[in-house]
């Protein structure tokens, strides 16, 4: 039983692999339109310039964290 289980568990995990450049940029899609959303409440909360600090600093994770992914699968694929 446990080595099904081990089997079913790599299958499964597999599923949440970045093996392409296509799907990192649909991730870094995803990752965006939250970090909007995050910072939009940010300027609601925070009128003026404090909610567009915390706005921009929304964003520029994005951008450190998307060129990670894409490095990572440059990486991947370079081997």
């Amino acid at each position: 039983m446990t080595a099904r289980l081990q089997r079913w568990w790599r299958a499964f995990a597999r599923l949440f692999v970045v093996k392409t450049k296509f799907e990192a940029f649909m991730l870094i899609y995803a990752i965006a339109t939250g970090a909007v959303e995050r910072g939009m409440t940010y300027l609601h909360r925070f009128p003026g310039t404090p909610g567009w600090i915390m706005f921009g600093a929304c964003t520029i994770v994005v951008f450190m964290g998307g060129g990670k992914i894409i490095d990572g699968v440059d990486r991947e694929a370079n081997g």
